[in-house]
């Protein structure tokens, strides 16, 4: 017997949220779910599987492009995997660079906190006079985890 759970039950046993199942759903990462006679959608193994695989590689710090490609790739199991390779090559080379942005980040924050060793009124806070400064600091853009204020 094939199984048939609705969104919420999908949800729970796939620990993502109703609303993320529902944004794979609409964004073509998961395929669309029957319906029931109530119009309730029903998921089946295929779903659970498929969103089991997309949690991976989000975890994996993946976009959603890149989770795109990789179930295009699966979806044709005969093919060569040579473009799945150069796909986590070109993902590996991502990280790497935001691990040095992100060590760079590390190093300017404690800097800045070296700039206030002891207890203090917050007006003589070496910390807070810097950040109020217009001076342009080394690290900055962080791509999609940064501020956006740059």
């Amino acid at each position: 017997m094939q199984m048939e759970l609705k969104i919420g039950e999908l949800a729970k046993r796939s620990g993502c949220l109703v609303e993320t199942i529902r944004y794979y759903e609409k964004e073509g990462l998961l395929p669309q779910a029957n319906r029931s006679q109530g119009n309730f959608r029903l998921y089946g193994e295929v779903h659970a599987e498929r969103l089991q695989f997309i949690r991976h590689c989000r975890s994996l710090d993946m976009t959603l492009d890149e989770i795109r490609q990789l179930l295009q790739f699966r979806d044709v199991p005969e093919d060569n995997c040579s473009e799945v390779n150069a796909l986590l090559d070109k993902h590996i080379g991502h990280v790497a660079h935001r691990i040095k942005e992100l060590k760079g980040l590390e190093l300017q924050l404690k800097s800045l906190r070296n700039l206030c060793k002891t207890t203090q009124a917050t007006k003589d806070c070496g910390i807070l006079q810097n950040l109020g400064t217009a001076e342009e600091h080394p690290v900055r853009n962080l791509g999609s985890h940064g501020s956006g204020c740059h």
